[in-house]
């Protein structure tokens, strides 16, 4: 097949699949909560029965992470996602105030585009196909070229599950020719409502800047504080359980770990217990010009991979076999220092401060220099140590004592179980929430009139000498609201 001959079929395949999604989801916005909950609950069960193979499916294709994992992670994106939005309320009224006559109704957004990462493949296909048929849309996915094959066949699951339940299976379907085009025409097609774009920056910035709506996520790079009251031993398996969780390839996951310069001989050396490798300062420099590309991103070799393969390739000769996680002792935060960025890999940055104050600032100077609005974690037993960073670290998402990955998606935690984790306006995302159903709903607002003109002009200002203001008793029925609009008028022409 010529280049310009694929191109233009992916192209006419996306418009196909638009076409046949918008009346889907049209027929689908005839239907009540009931049967939206069938279909939903349908995919969920798909999920689990496949998810080991398809996460060693995810493996082969992409060679990120652990098949075990990847296993958990379908079940999560598959059953822990149902079990969290199953009762959310989604079809027709959301809420009804008699008492401020004020009734929301929830209106579907369409067709959703979903950018689908090789990181996450097959669980990010089962979690949207979720969240976007629960709050009654359709979904169109643009796979990630390498993860193709595990993307399709997790499509073609979803697919025969709703058909099972009864739907159109036409709800949920993927761009079988991935193309730059084919995404590019999913995102400024009309009839696409919404871009739920997870993945690289520049797939982020393409889908914000394509004039469709979208919800995009910036990288994590969050550090974890082991703060002087936390169980030092408890919390550092926490970190390497999170770190280690499918080779680190959870944007959530920690990037850093940071404590009290007191307290470094302690950590560092439960970190070697428990199988951390601290380089040495010539591994440090040696690993540190593989891990980054020349243009400061991070080099794709690493993404997903175990210690064992990254010392290969990055020909570190002394690590031993055991090792389960690379750490670097790191004093900078920027350009050439590079265990300060996101690392989505076994390995992280050391750093100590003097105290909580200093590590309070060094965690908010990492953060703004990569992973603005994602998310921290802090490990102590101390409540006000909480309060203090929670008002002060740019972050959407505050974990306590807890693995930050499994934490950061609301695996170990309560937040809304998800895998596209909003950054905020700060991070340059048009939400900070763990986005779910609710993100891709429009609410239309039914109010009934309570007030009359006569009511509202009883409430205006006070006007004295052409200056207004609230005046104490004032007798607010004398108030001419036509005569204020004269003399603003007037004095407006006057200057």
């Amino acid at each position: 097949m010529q280049l310009y001959d694929k191109d233009l079929l992916s192209v006419q395949e996306v418009r196909e699949l638009v076409s046949a999604a918008k009346v889907a989801q049209t027929e689908l916005s005839g239907h009540d909560q009931a049967y939206v909950d069938r279909i939903v609950k349908s995919i969920a069960d798909a999920g689990v029965r496949n998810a080991e193979r398809l996460g060693r499916m995810a493996w082969e294709d992409t060679g990120f992470g652990v098949p075990a994992d990847k296993t958990i992670k379908n079940v999560f994106a598959s059953r822990g996602v149902y079990e969290y939005i199953k009762d959310m309320k989604t079809v027709g009224v959301l809420e009804e105030d008699e008492g401020l006559g004020v009734t929301v109704i929830a209106v579907p957004m369409g067709v959703v585009a979903g950018l689908v990462p090789s990181t996450n493949p097959t669980s990010t296909a089962f979690y949207k196909a979720e969240i976007a048929v629960k709050a009654g849309n359709a979904i169109v996915f643009s796979p990630h070229p390498q993860a193709k094959r595990c993307i399709q066949e997790s499509v073609k699951v979803i697919r025969q599950a709703i058909a099972e339940a009864g739907g159109n299976e036409d709800l949920v379907s993927c761009i079988s020719i991935p193309t730059l085009q084919a995404t590019d025409v999913l995102m400024h097609h009309p009839d696409t409502a919404m871009i739920l774009a997870t993945g690289g920056s520049a797939m982020v910035r393409a889908a914000y800047s394509s004039g469709t709506p979208a919800i995009g996520v910036g990288p994590g790079n969050g550090p974890a504080y082991i703060e002087k009251t936390a169980d030092i031993a408890l919390a550092v398996k926490r970190i390497m359980d999170s770190k280690t969780f499918d080779n680190g390839t959870i944007c959530a996951s920690e990037q850093s770990v940071i404590c009290d310069d007191d307290m470094a001989p302690a950590v560092e050396a439960e970190m070697k217990r428990q199988g951390a490798y601290f380089l040495n300062d010539e591994e440090r420099e040696q690993l540190g010009r593989f891990i980054l590309r020349g243009d400061g991103t991070m080099n794709p070799q690493i993404v997903g991979k175990s210690v064992k393969v990254i010392a290969e390739l990055a020909g570190l000769k002394n690590v031993p076999a055991e090792t389960r996680v690379l750490v670097a002792k790191e004093t900078g935060i920027g350009r050439g220092h590079p265990y300060s960025n996101e690392k989505l890999a076994p390995i992280l940055a050391f750093f100590t401060a003097e105290d909580y104050v200093k590590v309070c600032e060094r965690s908010c100077e990492i953060l703004r220099y990569e992973g603005t609005g994602h998310t921290f974690s802090i490990h102590t037993k101390d409540p006000k140590m909480v309060e203090y960073f929670a008002a002060r670290v740019p972050a959407s998402r505050i974990v306590i004592n807890t693995p930050s990955s499994l934490g950061g998606i609301g695996a170990s935690t309560g937040l809304m179980p998800s895998l596209t984790l909003g950054c905020g306006a700060a991070g340059g995302s048009a939400t900070s929430d763990n986005v779910g159903p609710m993100n891709l709903i429009n609410k239309r607002y039914i109010a009934k009139g309570n007030l009359e003109i006569e009511a509202i002009r009883d409430a205006a200002p006070q006007c004295e000498h052409g200056i207004c203001s609230y005046a104490e008793n004032a007798d607010m029925s004398k108030v001419d609201v036509e005569e204020i609009v004269r003399m603003i008028i007037k004095k407006l022409n006057e200057a």
